[in-house]
């Protein structure tokens, strides 16, 4: 697929809306045309679509997903053109809707590194289903899930925009001194209490600061304790902060190594894999599995227009946002 990334002018954006409008019954090709894009470029695509067309684009592909649900294509092509907190929320519902509830990407979702991300999730997940994203993820008896992603709920009202050299060397010495507390309890109440006052960014600063302290990761420390939920939870949500493009590195290559290649967790790694850098997500994956991560998706994914969509993905610049 022919990627450009270079001069958007309005030209190329009408000539974007005129090819999606004109193929509109060929998924592949406005693929094409979408997956090259960055976030600014799509909103530029979206509001002249609606110009030359009167038509809102997000809507249309939103009736195609809908009218053909088992089409992963027409699911990515409308989580795509999303806006970032509209995307999660619509990902959040399918999270909380499904026979299980996929925690995994709710801790995604509550890990974004933006400012006022999470916010603004949860505004649109009031405004397209009428109800609250945290209260729907509340469920009885509570979990270590739970409790880590109200935490972080938390922390997103009140904490500051800087980060802190000097509170996240004092956050590293207490998350040492809870791996050694003789009470579980005690444990669980310093690590909910450090994450619902400080920010994503300020918890990877506290994270690194323990690794350069102690010689060793706090989530390494945590896999060679003895194992239990609330860990098990600490540690999926540590992961997803301290080193997203390895978090999203591991997500991409379980999920295309399952017996069936699990193409909804596939869309939203893929996607997610964007707000954490793909540039250096395909350095993780490279380094961590020998391979390329666009010859492991070759490998696993049958031709088709999905998968190069999925491909174009790949080459999405990490300056782009998501």
């Amino acid at each position: 697929m022919e990627l450009s990334y270079a001069s958007f002018s309005s030209i190329t954006c009408k000539n974007d809306c005129r090819e999606i409008h004109a193929t509109w019954n060929q998924l592949d090709l406005v693929g094409r045309s979408l997956a090259r894009r960055t976030l600014t470029q799509k909103r530029q695509i979206k509001e002249m679509y609606r110009a030359m067309y009167g038509q809102d684009l997000v809507e249309h592909l939103q009736e195609t997903h809908l009218a053909n649900s088992t089409n992963e294509m027409c699911r990515v092509l409308y989580l795509w053109m999303l806006e970032p907190h509209e995307r999660d929320a619509v990902v959040a519902k399918d999270a909380l809707e499904g026979r299980v509830l996929d925690y995994k990407a709710l801790v995604e979702i509550y890990t974004r590194q933006k400012m006022n991300h999470l916010f603004f999730t949860k505004q649109a997940y009031v405004t397209k289903f009428k109800r609250h994203l945290d209260q729907d993820m509340i469920s009885e008896p509570s979990n270590s899930y739970q409790k880590l992603l109200l935490a972080l709920a938390a922390s997103q009202q009140s904490h500051q925009t800087d980060v802190s050299q000097h509170i996240a060397k004092c956050d590293a010495k207490r998350l040492y001194e809870a791996r050694h507390c003789s009470r579980e309890a005690s444990d669980e109440s310093i690590i909910l209490e450090i994450f619902s006052k400080r920010s994503i960014p300020q918890l990877r600063l506290a994270l690194s600061s323990y690794k350069q302290i102690y010689g060793h990761e706090y989530c390494k420390a945590l896999k060679k304790e003895a194992s239990g939920e609330f860990k098990k939870a600490l540690r999926a949500v540590i992961k997803c902060i301290y080193d997203p493009s390895e978090y999203y590195s591991k997500m991409i290559n379980k999920s295309i190594n399952m017996g069936a290649t699990d193409k909804r967790v596939l869309t939203r790694v893929m996607i997610g894999s964007t707000s954490a850098g793909m540039k250096e997500v395909r350095s993780s994956f490279e380094r961590r599995y020998g391979r390329k991560l666009q010859d492991a998706i070759c490998e696993s994914l049958s031709d088709g227009d999905y998968r190069d969509f999925i491909l174009a993905l790949t080459n999405i610049p990490s300056s782009s946002s998501f």
